[in-house]
């Protein structure tokens, strides 16, 4: 429900309904909000989907490592059954980018982990769809850049027709120069977050990153026939011919959130979430991100960048030329 609490909070943390009384609970960038105990739980809960969901039983990176600081920029999902025992996560993060001079955040889809027990849930696609399509509402309903690095079959499908504007797909979709910049930078400055070693070679052309597993996500490396195979046989056939799974390869997609993509995600995840409890989410959420600065500007202890400094600080305004 909207309130003045709701609307003057920086950082999302929402619960909605899916199947069989499960429930998924998304949280923000929680390192930099969450009380420590409840951190601590967190931690707890996705570490134990890691143990049953690798055979190693543990991962060196990412925010199942115990590494908190990890927790900072990332923006967790994680899927509660009835018994509101942990059985899947999706750990996202905002990576940090430029693009024709502006900053932006791209949104990496990040590992998704799911408990063997119910990998035949269909909970992929709420675990990547449902936070990346919430965000967008959240931010105003502008589109918004996603980044994934995937070996898996399904997950490139899943990404190729779930998102707008996709490149690398399994349809000779075109790179644009955004694609290839941004691949750049992710490559450059964030190969530590999908756990990519400076050994990994960028293949630019294909979007193909060479020998990926060695930057400590070396527990997720997987043979084809063990990746989980899309229902559309075109990816499945894009990953076997594209990649060489002996080395170790990853497709880089860079694709876009937006409305059309979002009307998408609505009618085809209604097995998997209430469409009701989705669409609530989306609309408060939206209307959130539009009554909020509203909100904010009478409040005067807020500061809002070039147009007005908080109550009481000492800033300086400077006179621009005309």
């Amino acid at each position: 429900m909207l309130s003045p609490a709701t609307l003057a909070r920086p950082y999302l943390d929402e619960t909605v309904s899916a199947r069989a009384g499960a429930r998924v609970r998304i949280v923000e960038r929680p390192g930099r909000w969450m009380a420590s105990d409840a951190i601590d739980h967190l931690v707890a809960d996705l570490q134990r989907i890691v143990r049953a969901g690798t055979p190693a039983g543990t991962l060196d990176y990412g925010v199942a490592s115990g590494d908190r600081a990890r927790l900072d920029d990332a923006i967790v999902t994680i899927v509660y059954d009835r018994a509101a025992t942990p059985i899947a996560f999706n750990a996202l993060t905002l990576l940090d980018c430029e693009l024709r001079g502006r900053p932006i955040e791209v949104l990496h889809l990040g590992l998704v982990m799911v408990d063997p027990a119910h990998r035949a849930g269909g909970l992929s696609g709420v675990l990547y769809g449902l936070t990346a399509f919430l965000l967008f509402a959240r931010r105003r309903l502008r589109p918004l850049w996603v980044s994934n690095v995937t070996q898996v079959p399904a997950v490139f499908g899943m990404v190729s027709e779930s998102f707008d504007n996709v490149f690398p797909t399994a349809t000779g979709a075109r790179q644009s120069y955004d694609h290839l910049h941004l691949a750049r930078q992710i490559m450059a400055r964030h190969r530590h977050v999908f756990g990519v070693g400076a050994e990994a070679e960028h293949d630019e052309t294909h979007a193909i990153i060479r020998n990926a597993y060695t930057g400590g996500s070396d527990n997720l490396k997987k043979s084809f026939d063990v990746a989980t195979k899309h229902r559309n046989e075109v990816h499945n056939e894009a990953c076997r011919l594209s990649l060489d799974y002996d080395r170790g390869d990853d497709f880089l997609q860079l694709g876009q959130v937006t409305l059309g993509a979002a009307r998408r995600f609505f009618t085809r995840s209604s097995p998997s979430v209430s469409p009701v409890a989705f669409a609530l989410t989306f609309t408060l959420l939206a209307v959130e991100s539009l009554v909020a600065p509203v909100i904010q500007w009478f409040a005067a202890d807020t500061p809002m960048g070039d147009l007005r400094p908080a109550l009481g600080t000492n800033a300086v305004v400077r006179a621009r030329p005309r």
